[in-house]
């Protein structure tokens, strides 16, 4: 098969949350280029429509819904908006999430749970919601999870956020054991420090100069350099591929993972 046909994501229905900027959008952007029908969810619903229409003058096809991922009754609507507008979402990608800075010993319980809520609370109802639809329609598909370097490691400052996405890893895991037999892969991406409309000012600017002598690759993530591990992890291309954290980040944490 030919590398056109081994990534095709025609006649699949894909959802992405957190889908209205940064890496989500890209993921969205991605997944209808290579043939999938996509439900982009977030809370900006101004920046969702922006999204929606920059797909399809690509020529993709794509619905904007507005959702926070902790609200339970928003989950269900988002689900059942995609399945009477596209049809049964057969790809889901966690994506939406929450960064934080705080020192463990200043956080307040508060944004601890929301850190956790967000991040890795989310990724799992999602998931739990996306594959009993799936398992109901009889269809077969993938949940990719976004998770991160700092689920291997830690820095000052990010406890709640490492623990997360250390939680993100594990969860992966352990709802890969359950699905896979039933025709329903789960996977995650970790992706390292890559350049969004919310940081890049900071690391395009001199105070980040030490995080990016400590990449080996010598630069920081930019566009596309997450296209291939989605697509592998969402297509055919992948099928054999379950439980499996991709690291993505120019060897910055080699040493953090053995």
């Amino acid at each position: 098969m030919n590398a056109a046909g081994l990534f095709d994501l025609t006649g699949h229905v894909a959802m992405v949350t957190g889908a209205s900027g940064g890496l989500g959008l890209r993921f969205a952007q991605v997944l209808a280029a290579n043939g999938a029908a996509v439900a982009l969810v977030a809370r900006r619903a101004d920046k969702l429509t922006d999204a929606k229409a920059a797909i399809e003058q690509d020529g993709g096809r794509a619905i904007a819904i507005e959702a926070d991922v902790l609200d339970a009754g928003a989950m269900t609507r988002a689900f059942d908006e995609a399945e009477a507008t596209l049809g049964t979402v057969t790809i889901l990608v966690n994506n939406a999430g929450v960064a934080q800075a705080v020192r463990a010993i200043d956080m307040s319980a508060a944004e601890w749970r929301r850190v956790l809520g967000t991040n890795l609370d989310s990724v799992f109802l999602w998931s739990q919601e996306a594959a009993r639809r799936m398992l109901a329609a009889n269809k077969t598909g993938s949940i990719v999870n976004i998770a991160s370097v700092l689920g291997f490691g830690v820095a000052k400052g990010v406890a709640a956020y490492a623990t997360a996405k250390a939680g993100v890893v594990q969860l992966t895991k352990a709802v890969a054991m359950e699905l896979t037999f039933k025709g329903i892969r789960v996977n995650a991406i970790a992706p390292g420090w890559f350049v969004t409309d919310i940081n890049r000012d900071y690391l395009e600017s001199s105070a980040a100069a030490g995080l990016k002598r400590d990449i080996p690759a010598g630069r920081f993530g930019a566009d596309g350099d997450l296209d291939g591990a989605l697509l592998l992890l969402v297509s055919n291309a992948g099928r054999y591929i379950s439980g499996a954290t991709i690291v993505v980040d120019g060897a910055q944490s080699v040493g953090l993972r053995g």
